[in-house]
């Protein structure tokens, strides 16, 4: 794994996550940066949020729970594992937690909490830094097969299964609303999703057979994946946008260059500065 790469410098959608009418649903992990805004409450396998976000609905995470200080919680927070609740974090609703509970100074949980292993009240070490302290202890005095031991655990499941759906990173200083979906950060969208909202990043690629219920706005290139729905314009400053075979835009598209696939769609008007390739379906020979 390279670590010079900030792990929440994108936006990421994975496949089959789906905006219902009060949560963000997926079958990963859920990774939040400090200081968004998130109006959903959320359901995932893993929740981990930095500093200072706030959270509009419950929280349901089916493994662990990670707040770090200063986090706001409209609603309940049902956790299937271990939930790790930094100092001055607020929940309006209840807390639940199957197993233990580490819970740092000044929460404030309104409608109370329990959880059915140990309770204890201190300040979490945050993960991370916990185990590389660790993993660095374990090499220092020479452990190495119990480190490497260690990373394994970490990375596969509990019965050794590894877990193949990618974790929903929302970046830091995002917010993710029912109106709009607004990083300063590049966006990735993936296949099968259907999502609310206008979506507004650095550069945006949706993937196949996903539906956006909104507007797609980019400083970059825009692409948009086969069979695709977008019900709103398409517009990029600077970039130039790919629509793929059989993707419809019920809008209007403003771009640089713009490249339709066959059978693709654009309701609207059509505003490009470079050049327009239209891609044809291939004929079989005569």
């Amino acid at each position: 794994m390279a670590f010079s790469r900030d792990p929440l410098d994108e936006l990421v959608v994975p496949d089959g996550t789906e905006a219902k009418e009060v949560d963000l649903v997926t079958d990963g992990d859920v990774l939040v940066g400090g200081r968004s805004t998130v109006e959903f409450g959320v359901r995932g396998r893993n929740v981990l949020a930095g500093e200072a976000v706030e959270f509009g609905g419950a929280i349901e995470a089916e493994a662990d729970c990670r707040l770090d200080m200063w986090c706001e919680v409209a609603e309940n927070v049902l956790v299937g594992q271990d939930a790790y609740i930094g100092e001055r974090v607020h929940v309006a609703g209840e807390m639940k937690v199957a197993g233990d509970l580490d819970i740092g100074d000044d929460v404030e949980i309104e409608e109370g909490f329990e959880a059915n292993g140990w309770i204890v009240i201190r300040n979490p070490m945050p993960t991370i830094v916990f185990l590389f302290v660790y993993l660095k202890h374990l090499l220092l005095i020479g452990e190495e097969q119990t480190a490497q031991r260690l990373v394994s655990e970490l990375v596969d499941e509990d019965e050794g299964e590894e877990i193949d759906a990618d974790p929903l990173v929302i970046p830091k200083n995002a917010t993710v609303s029912d109106d709009a979906w607004r990083v300063s950060t590049p966006a990735t969208i993936g296949d099968d999703c259907r999502l609310h909202g206008n979506v507004r990043a650095e550069t945006i690629a949706v993937g196949a057979e996903t539906t956006i219920f909104g507007s797609l706005r980019a400083r970059g290139d825009v692409t948009v994946g086969e069979g695709t729905r977008i019900h709103g314009d398409l517009t990029t400053r600077d970039g130039d946008v790919t629509i793929a075979a059989g993707a419809r835009v019920l809008g209007d598209v403003s771009c640089a260059a713009l490249e339709l696939g066959p059978d693709a769609e654009i309701d609207g008007t059509i505003r490009a500065d470079g050049e327009i390739t239209m891609g044809t379906t291939d004929r079989e020979p005569e």
